[in-house]
């Protein structure tokens, strides 16, 4: 379409030009006539003058006659259909570009969230047991790293944790879900100070804690950020970390985090359909 229109503007270009140049020839003509000729034209009192003004009428009439009266599909539809189609396929084109950047960002997301983060560990539970990842394996997990000396930050995540865990359990057909806190204090955090600790919350809870380098490596593994601060008069100090609760699977996968601002029924939500989804699968 867009030749064809190209092929109709060029026809009328090359007939107004043509018309142009007749015009500008005759023009020409008589100013070089009128320019050599002027006794001629004086001597015979005008009327000389006359004829080729009426010459020139004549000849300008004729040119008119031979412009084009039909201007083929040049119009305002035609140019609008022109736009719309361009426009259009413009549309297209950037609404594919998006899409396949959505797409993208979704792939890179989900080899991100389900392959960095979770792994294998070994801590220490509040009996004094090594217990790993493995002994979690056919239960759903909900992981929050703190310790046990934290002022306020901590105890309001594990009271939000337990609440979502009695709100999980109370759902029909749905498993239970097992609460785990895990220190990123292991200087201070000894088992016994991890089970007096955890007393507080959820019955259920398990309380994990080890040497410092077995918290580093589950800390690692979750992408844990902690770091002690300094210490005040009474050898006292805060350590500052990641605050986030993770849900994981019951063959030890990393599913979904909680960060501090989600709210417990978003929470339970979220969860109850992680839970669902996956029985439906699994029958």
């Amino acid at each position: 379409m867009a030749f064809k229109v190209f092929q109709q503007i060029r026809s009328i270009t090359i007939i107004r030009n043509q018309s142009h140049s007749i015009s500008n020839l005759f023009n020409n003509f008589f100013r070089h006539t009128h320019s050599h000729n002027s006794h001629f034209l004086n001597s015979k009192g005008g009327q000389s003058s006359k004829l080729l003004t009426i010459t020139k009428r004549a000849l300008s009439a004729e040119a008119k006659k031979k412009k084009p009266t039909n201007r083929g599909p040049i119009g305002w539809a035609s140019l609008a259909v022109f736009m719309l189609t361009g426009g259009g396929i413009v549309a297209y084109v950037r609404y594919e570009k998006e899409e396949k950047r959505k797409a993208k960002e979704k792939e890179m997301r989900k080899s991100v969230g389900m392959a960095a983060i979770g792994g294998p560990f070994e801590l220490v539970d509040t009996n004094g047991k090594t217990v790993t990842d493995k002994d979690f394996f056919g239960k759903w997990l909900l992981l929050y790293f703190g310790f046990c000396h934290c002022p306020d930050i901590c105890p309001d995540q594990l009271e939000k944790l337990s609440t979502v865990v009695e709100k999980i359990d109370a759902i029909p057909n749905l498993p239970n879900v097992q609460p785990v806190f895990i220190t990123v204090d292991p200087h201070r955090d000894t088992v016994a100070a991890v089970k007096e600790y955890i007393q507080d919350f959820h019955p259920r809870m398990v309380g994990l804690s080890g040497t410092e380098e077995q918290v580093k490596k589950a800390c690692k593994a979750y992408r844990v950020y902690y770091s002690a601060g300094p210490k005040d008069e009474d050898e006292d100090y805060i350590v500052d970390h990641t605050i986030i609760t993770y849900l994981i699977g019951p063959d030890g996968k990393f599913i979904e985090y909680f960060g501090q601002n989600r709210e417990i029924n978003e929470i339970v939500g979220s969860i109850s359909t992680r839970m669902a989804l996956s029985k439906k699968k699994s029958s």
